[in-house]
């Protein structure tokens, strides 16, 4: 049976590490972050972070049930990130774009947290937050419930799907990284006419847009669909 997590305020009466340095949830959360961008999911464990915090391993398990606790801690420290400042404007397209690009950004700055985090479900402060600005856009917009729930749905499977296939990309070793880049404008650049004429004729323009991120355009497509079916009214949004 997991322990309890303490509440923080008996946290904060703790002694200091070592080091003299205070944990909080916070610095974990920060700390955990940089040995993720810097050794990946495999460099994080509860004695390396420990090691990191100059403090007993044990420790960690005051702020956290355990690691998998902390990687949810981590995935909800994303989407902070991502909407820190972030207020709406009233124009729910301009509204559901901002906060799309920003989630898709915070993830893919951090590419190995992004590939622990995209998939779950953290339940906590500001993933709440961020469903509830969404929802709340969308129904101020004058999207019916079950439109609006069918459209945040895709909304936001879309955007952490696309950040998890860009952060996938961006882990990449360098030298493999640089390799399938390469790819675009040698072997797609030279591909016989007579066999591949379509790859051919596009072959510039898809060096040039296949090394940079979809998102920004799948989002453009998907809030045109939205807009549309807001604008004939009613009906369903089961074609999103």
């Amino acid at each position: 049976m997991p322990k309890p997590v303490v509440p923080e305020e008996k946290r904060r009466r703790r002694r200091p590490t070592r080091s003299g340095t205070v944990l909080s949830e916070r610095l974990i959360v920060e700390t955990a972050l940089r040995m993720l961008r810097e050794h990946g999911s495999t460099g994080l464990t509860a004695r390396r972070l420990g090691l990191a915090l100059d403090a007993d391993p044990s420790t960690l398990y005051r702020y956290f049930r355990g690691m998998d606790d902390l990687t949810l801690a981590i995935g909800d420290a994303l989407i902070g990130q991502a909407l820190e400042g972030w207020e709406p404007t009233g124009e729910w397209r301009r509204d559901l774009r901002e906060v799309g690009l920003r989630i898709h950004a915070a993830y893919v700055a951090h590419p190995q947290a992004a590939l622990l985090t995209t998939s779950r479900v953290t339940g906590r402060a500001n993933e709440l937050a961020a469903d509830e600005a969404v929802l709340d856009v969308l129904r101020t917009a004058g999207f019916p419930l079950a439109d609006t729930v069918r459209i945040y749905h895709a909304f936001i499977d879309q955007t952490l799907a696309f950040a998890a296939l860009d952060a996938a990309s961006l882990a990449l070793p360098s030298a493999a990284l640089r390799a399938d880049e390469h790819q675009w404008r040698t072997t797609y650049a030279h591909l016989p006419v007579d066999r591949y004429p379509r790859i051919a004729e596009a072959a510039p323009l898809l060096a040039a847009r296949m090394v940079t991120s979809a998102y920004p355009t799948a989002l453009d497509m998907f809030l045109d669909s939205a807009a549309h079916r807001l604008a004939v009214g009613g009906g369903s949004a089961e074609s999103l």
